[in-house]
């Protein structure tokens, strides 16, 4: 098989699967109570909040549809974010936070897979902070599960 017939795996397989974004997220949120700009967001999270993120990225980045299977969408994660009032120095926390505990629980480090990584986070928390603004409303419709490869996500964000 010549290099260009090798299929290209989705970021969920490079990244080890289901139970890799598993450990990652539970790692994750296991710091955040040590975090003291991420401690009060986090305060009274839902015990399977960790799970419920890991399925909702690891179905963007490819792997099973195991958020949408359990009655998880795209609106239902903006909803989670509404009304929150998420600042910037928040959401750099956050993603301070889940790049070292990326580089902690062995998340693949080459450069492409880092580049795609980096780019859902930034595009994912930039979009969490704007859905908490004050005044942003419910989605009206049920917009499409995000789908996130290897490459740029595309044009300019047009809100």
């Amino acid at each position: 098989m010549s290099s260009q017939e090798i299929e290209t795996p989705s970021l969920s397989a490079w990244a080890g699967g289901p139970e890799r974004f598993e450990v990652l997220f539970s790692t994750f949120y296991a710091r955040v109570p040590d975090d003291p700009v991420l401690a009060p967001v986090f305060a009274g999270m839902d015990p399977r909040h960790a799970q419920h993120v890991a399925a909702f990225v690891g179905e963007v980045f490819g792997g099973p549809k195991a958020y949408t299977e359990a009655g998880g969408s795209h609106a239902a994660m903006i909803r989670k974010h509404l009304g929150r009032h998420l600042t910037e120095t928040q959401r750099k926390a956050w993603v301070a936070l889940m790049l070292d505990t990326a580089d902690a629980v062995g998340l693949p480090v080459d450069p492409e897979f880092r580049a795609a990584f980096v780019g859902y986070l930034e595009w994912g928390t930039r979009l969490a902070v704007i859905n908490s603004a004050e005044g942003v409303a419910e989605p009206e419709d049920d917009p499409p599960m995000p789908v996130w490869g290897w490459g740029p996500p595309g044009g300019p964000w047009l809100g």
